[in-house]
């Protein structure tokens, strides 16, 4: 009995060379790249059945994000399917780097003035997803951006978003104010009713936990919309 799986799988060769991580990043930077593509740089090689990008994509989905990946503890990264102990060195160390870098250059971090600064971070990237993501930005006293964060991906309008997850990370890393951001893949930015009520909530929320919400933005294929510009969800 032929027992060979008839499924074919597209190998990151057989990508255009385009669309490959490495080759995206040299022709665009690294800024313009999805967490999924920079992973991929970082594990090099996929798995049996799964190329790089697909195993960096269904890691960052089974570990909820970029912030749930870099949660782990050496051991149960190393154990992931397809990680194993070389994979997790690579991704550990990068982490690291990160971290000692906004640690040791408080000065160097950009400072968020507008909506127009978040904008111009996120708006390439985001306005072309074809899901539904929210993005959180961590900012200290000084509006210097100290993080940012995906804590949602699915759609605003099928699940309300957990204040939990919203400001989990912004009070481990001490965050003064954050702000929120997503994107219509209709390309539309126009706020939603769904989107104004979410974002009265978690302005509520960070109340509580006295972590304010400067804005939330929704971002388009080519424009972006701020709730707090258009009074949505903002009572000041």
């Amino acid at each position: 009995m032929d027992t060979t799986d008839s499924r074919h799988y597209l190998t990151l060769k057989e990508t255009p060379a385009t669309d490959r991580p490495r080759e995206r990043l040299k022709a665009v930077g690294a800024s313009y790249l999805s967490d999924a593509e920079l992973l991929a740089i970082l594990l090099r090689v996929g798995i049996r059945g799964e190329n790089v990008q697909d195993l960096a994509r269904r890691l960052l989905s089974e570990n909820h994000g970029l912030t749930g990946l870099a949660g782990l503890e050496f051991t149960e990264l190393a154990h992931q399917r397809g990680v194993g102990e070389a994979k997790a060195c690579s991704i550990k160390a990068a982490l690291e780097l990160g971290r000692r870098l906004l640690r040791a250059a408080p000065e160097q971090r950009k400072q968020i003035t507008s909506g127009a600064d978040v904008a111009d971070l996120l708006l390439l990237e985001m306005g072309q997803l074809e899901q539904e993501h929210m993005r959180v930005l961590h900012l200290n006293t000084k509006n210097q951006l100290i993080a940012m964060v995906e804590v949602y991906k699915g759609s605003l309008n099928s699940a309300p978003v957990r204040a939990a997850d919203v400001f989990k990370g912004a009070v481990r890393n001490a965050a003064a104010s954050v702000i929120l951001a997503h994107n219509h893949p209709s390309g539309d930015p126009t706020p939603s009713p769904e989107d104004a009520r979410a974002t009265e909530h978690l302005v509520e929320a960070g109340r509580l936990l006295d972590i304010e919400v400067l804005d939330h933005l929704v971002i388009g294929h080519s424009r972006w919309e701020s709730l707090r510009a258009r009074r949505l969800g903002f009572t000041a």
